[in-house]
């Protein structure tokens, strides 16, 4: 494999884990991996018109009847513009086990989402490997797309309408829930038995939005980096964290002394980013997503990275709006 990974800096992130014995030392390693990576911020969103409708915000742009043959991309689409690049340029996690995680023993990221990208780049360029990936923080997931720093994010975005708003998403290839991890030791059973506990999620995320409204009233502890909310639990300066299952299932693995509780509180459809200039480049990523449906790749790559901690469910069912 040659993926390329453009990153600037790696931060070390000290923490003393007491008590944690029964850890192996790859899983330490795993939830103290972070690295920072500075992109171009682009200029803030305008904010949403009072009369903007979305109805279903995931509903996304219909493929062309025949995807293009790798190598032979119309003129002027950015995936002809990929094409004469020789690679595509994607923003993903980096410390999320399972689905974009950097791997300490190899320094490459990989994960669920980082092969469905892999997918794209095979659709482009004939090649899988062809691909740079860039580490993004929540925060910086629309910035990054924005700006042209990357031709697509696959970072856990739910996708919303105020989202939509900002970038284009291609249609739903993942379906999550936000829940609450805490320790095993915990009688907490749901956010609601967490008021004026501090709860921990990254900034920029629907999660922290909807702590901060539970009745219950926790107490919001934004991070910057999921894997800063895992470490700000194994120290002890967080009761819990909220966010997407498919996180928090990663967070479990890498520690066994933590639990998933509560019932789903909201649902949290995953789609790939991109600018709203390129929506050809949206209809080909949708007949990428399209394929890897029909032709069983999609619960091959979901076998392979979380089908071992749960179910292999049927691909996301497309919603398309034109």
């Amino acid at each position: 494999m040659t993926i390329r990974l453009q990153l600037v800096a790696l931060v070390a992130v000290p923490l003393a884990l007491a008590g944690c014995a029964s850890r192996s030392d790859e899983a330490r390693r795993t939830s103290l991996a972070a690295i920072a990576t500075p992109l171009a911020a682009a200029s803030p969103a305008p904010a949403p018109s009072a009369g903007a409708r979305c109805s279903d915000p995931t509903a996304s742009l219909r493929p062309p009847a025949a995807l293009p043959h790798p190598g032979a991309m119309p003129p002027g689409s950015l995936m002809e513009r990929i094409r004469r690049r020789g690679r595509l340029i994607a923003g993903v996690d980096q410390n999320t086990l399972l689905f974009g995680y950097l791997r300490p023993s190899t320094g490459r990221i990989e994960g669920f989402e980082v092969d469905l990208l892999r997918e794209i780049a095979r659709a482009i360029l004939g090649d899988p490997d062809k691909i740079d990936l860039k580490a993004v923080t929540t925060a910086q997931r629309l910035p990054a797309v924005q700006s042209g720093a990357v031709d697509i994010v696959a970072d856990a975005v739910t996708i919303t309408c105020d989202r939509r708003r900002q970038v284009a998403f291609s249609t739903v290839y993942y379906n999550a829930g936000q829940r609450v991890l805490v320790r095993s030791s915990s009688r907490a059973r749901g956010l609601g038995d967490l008021g004026r506990r501090r709860v921990c999620a990254t900034t920029g995320s629907t999660s922290l939005q909807r702590i901060a409204s539970d009745p219950a009233k926790p107490v919001p502890y934004p991070v910057a980096q999921r894997t800063d909310c895992l470490v700000a639990l194994q120290e002890g300066r967080v009761d819990a964290i909220s966010s997407d299952d498919a996180i928090l299932l990663g967070f479990k693995a890498q520690d066994p002394n933590t639990k998933i509780v509560g019932r789903r509180l909201a649902h949290e459809p995953y789609g790939m980013a991109i600018d709203r200039s390129h929506p050809e480049f949206v209809r080909f990523v949708n007949g990428v997503l399209d394929r890897i449906r029909r032709d069983g790749t999609w619960k091959a790559i979901h076998r392979k990275w979380i089908g071992r901690l749960a179910t292999t469910p049927s691909p996301p069912r497309p919603r398309y709006r034109d």
